[in-house]
Parts: structure tokens; sequence; C-alpha cells
């Protein structure tokens, strides 16, 4: 017993070995049985052209929230969100146009229990972004100012809600254009329209 217990130890330990890679996790349970857990999830997570086909409003079922956050552009948005699928609201839009920066600074400022902010869907109120993650505040509005349009990271985007197209063109999962995701030597990143990321969450929006 004890050898036939060595042997299946040896076995276990070389599979392991053998078939370890930093992509995957193994878990062991009882009765010498392997549980193989593999990461598959690779970023962005590809969604189909079916997402953005025509509806009911351009390629929404609904129009864009009319009391937008940070005074953005009801009209603009709409244009943006729901019946374009190239264009983009101008480059510093968010900079020169809306208080979004100082806004963005003041919520997340030294001492505050608030770390992170979520953006919303401008149609629909679903959370879409959340941001910063993985750094700081200054990094992200950095990085924004330096493209010309809020950047997100992969651990930045709300992936239930948000698929990009083949293309490259980045869209809600109800068919909000978003923008486009523009790699760079550190990753992907998704260049974002302040107008379409400006929505109020569903709850609130719903009570005005």
């Amino acid at each position: 017993n004890n050898k036939k217990l060595a042997a299946k130890r040896t076995v276990r330990r070389s599979f392991l070995k053998n078939t370890r890679t930093k992509n995957r996790h193994f878990f062991l349970r009882k009765r010498n049985i392997i549980v193989i857990m593999t990461k598959t999830t690779s970023y962005p997570i590809v969604g189909d052209e079916s997402i953005m086909k025509p509806k009911a409003h351009g390629t929404s079922e609904i129009p864009v929230q009319k009391n937008l956050r940070w005074k953005c552009d009801p009209e603009l948005a709409d244009r943006i969100c729901n019946f374009n699928r190239h264009y983009a609201e101008h480059s510093g839009y968010f900079r020169n146009d809306t208080p979004f920066e100082d806004d963005m600074r003041s919520t997340l400022q030294a001492g505050s229990d608030i770390t992170e902010i979520t953006f919303y869907d401008s149609n629909t109120g679903k959370p879409l972004f959340i941001a910063p993650r993985g750094r700081t505040v200054d990094q992200f509005l950095n990085e924004s100012r330096n493209h010309g349009w809020p950047s997100f990271r992969d651990e930045e985007v709300v992936w239930e809600n948000v698929r990009c197209l083949p293309n490259g063109e980045s869209v809600s999962i109800d068919g909000t254009h978003l923008g486009h995701n523009l790699p760079d030597k550190t990753g992907n990143r998704y260049c974002i329209n302040l107008v379409s990321v400006a929505g109020n969450p569903v709850k609130e929006e719903e009570t005005k």
C-alpha cells in the first residue's frame, strides 16, 4: 500500500511539473483527484457585430439620459452613442468642456474614503468602467490627457457589460458606441468618449 501511494504521488508530482504554466492553477482534492482550473479569459472580450445592429433608437433601444454627469452635452452624446460607429467627441473634450478632471480629483482627494469612480452607460445606466485601478488618479488623468480622451486599461473595464468588436470598436452590450481599443506597448488601452460613459446609475436616473 505504501509503495502504491508513493507511486501515485510521484505520478502526480510529475504531472504537475510537466503541465504547469503561468496561466494555470492546480488544486488537489480528496482521493488523489487532480482538478485543473485554467485562466482562459483573455482581453479584450470580443463581441459580435450583431451587438450594433439597428434598434429602436439607432444602435440602442433608448436615447441617452437627459441629465448626464459632468455637464456633458446630451445632444452630442446621443449622436455619438447611438448614431455613430467611427467618430468621437473632439480631443480634450473631457478637459476643456466639462468639469470632469476637477470633479475626479476632488472626489478622490487624499484622505477620502472613495478610491474609484464608476462610469455608467449614458443610455442604460449600467456600469462600464471603474477607475483608477492599479494606478493613481494622477496616472489615469495624465494618460487620458496625453491621448485626448479618457483612457482605461483591462482591469478598469466592467466586462460583464462591455465588448470589443474585431475592428477594435468598444461598445456596450446594449449597443452604445463607446470608443476604440488602441493598444500600446503596455497593453490594451480603451480610448473612450466621456459622453458615452456619463450616465447615472439606473436606480438614480429612474427616481429623477
